[in-house]
């Protein structure tokens, strides 16, 4: 006796739908629009976890130096802790265009392709968050650590301005 191959029957209902969405006026690009949607969540999502992942060994270097009995430093750390913090829950709760019928604001097409593309640039300050995370591991114990915990703080600060900035690339017309 035969099995009936479920993958065909799949694809063929998929095939149909797609071929009675073609007569759809619109539906192509809703589809479209809803993919590039996709996408610039699964980026935003993808950046806050590199954010958080510094933000982990920021902690590790907190307990470090509280093993260590260097306690000066606690406060400030814990600014760009927070802030860290602050940025990657951002990223995660972030509008990804959608726009209701009732909204102020309607996200087209153009609006998604800039706010993908600004936050694909997001991803560039993940990498200023490690090295600086990094330069501040290295500087444990140094005379290096103020200038590195600075840095990261603007780091931090930067990244923060940038998520902010989100909203203007919605507004914005070129």
């Amino acid at each position: 006796m035969q099995h009936p191959d479920f993958n065909a029957r799949i694809q063929q209902a998929e095939n149909a739908l797609e071929k009675l969405a073609e007569k759809i006026p619109g539906f192509r690009g809703y589809r479209e629009k809803e993919h590039r949607r996709d996408a610039d969540k699964l980026l935003r999502l993808t950046i806050a976890s590199r954010v958080d992942e510094q933000w982990r060994r920021l902690t590790e270097i907190q307990r470090r130096l509280v093993a260590a009995g260097e306690f000066g430093y606690l406060d400030d750390l814990e600014g760009v802790a927070i802030r860290l913090r602050t940025f990657s829950d951002q990223l995660r709760t972030a509008s990804y265009g959608y726009a209701g019928l009732f909204d102020a604001i309607k996200v087209e097409d153009e609006e998604l392709a800039r706010l993908y593309a600004y936050d694909s640039s997001l991803l560039d300050l993940t990498d200023e968050i490690k090295a600086g995370v990094d330069r501040l591991e290295a500087a444990v114990g140094t005379d290096d650590f103020p200038k590195a915990m600075n840095d990261l703080l603007a780091t931090a600060r930067k990244a923060i301005e940038a998520f902010n900035k989100r909203e203007e690339v919605i507004l914005s017309t070129d």
